[in-house]
């Protein structure tokens, strides 16, 4: 695990990774095992249920974003980034709690609107309340996800959105006078820490989530206690 999470911060190939930690070829093979049987996203939930039980979840105030991420080469959920000559590229979105602690991760193409992924996003929270899946009360969002049928959406889960809406001075993310939104920017921020996921390079989708898993694990885990 320790050679995968210098490779994870590094971004260094899998053969470039210093013997001390194992053989490169190892570590990758362990990756590829350890993502078909599902260890990374067990990983997550557990440093999420531990992390709720050290400094509890701050359900009330959520924020969702979007992060684009250029693409090496292709495969599955990419697409051609319109901001960016359309070049290959993926979308990473999140949604974190009112700490930044990133609560569920969903990737599209980078030709996706942000608005489609809210619904996906939404069902991948992973803490659950006996057999209920938990749910924030507020849900800060910017002004891309400014749409009728996106704020309905999430109304309908009687979750209120404060959305910034299209031509609004930038408030982003202000409710009574206290930014909120400005969170899920820092943790977009965190995860480029991780110049593994800086871009994708993995023609799967399944082995990009899994280091965002493991990543999102990691800023969890150092937030622990604060």
């Amino acid at each position: 695990m320790t050679g995968i999470i210098y490779r994870m911060k590094t971004g260094c190939q899998w053969r470039a990774i210093p013997n001390e930690f194992g053989s490169g070829q190892t570590c990758h093979r362990r990756f590829q095992e350890w993502e078909r049987a599902g260890v990374f996203k067990k990983i997550y939930k557990r440093i999420l249920k531990y992390y709720d039980v050290k400094n509890k979840i701050a359900w009330t105030w959520a924020s969702m974003d979007s992060a684009m991420v250029k693409g090496s080469k292709r495969g599955s959920l990419t697409g051609k980034n319109p901001t960016d000559r359309a070049k290959l590229g993926v979308k990473r979105h999140i949604l974190t709690d009112g700490n930044g602690i990133p609560l569920a991760i969903t990737l599209s193409g980078a030709n996706v609107h942000d608005k489609h992924n809210v619904k996906e996003t939404l069902n991948s929270i992973l803490i659950f309340s006996g057999r209920r899946k938990k749910k924030p009360k507020h849900l800060c969002l910017d002004k891309g996800y400014d749409f009728k049928d996106t704020e309905k959406l999430i109304r309908r889960r009687n979750i209120r959105p404060h959305i910034r809406r299209r031509g609004e001075k930038p408030l982003i993310g202000k409710y009574k006078g206290k930014p909120r939104r400005w969170v899920v920017e820092r943790t977009n921020s965190w995860h480029n820490r991780f110049r593994a996921i800086l871009i994708r390079w993995e023609t799967k989708s399944e082995n990009y989530t899994a280091s965002l898993y493991l990543a999102s694990s990691i800023i969890a885990f150092n937030f622990f206690d604060r």
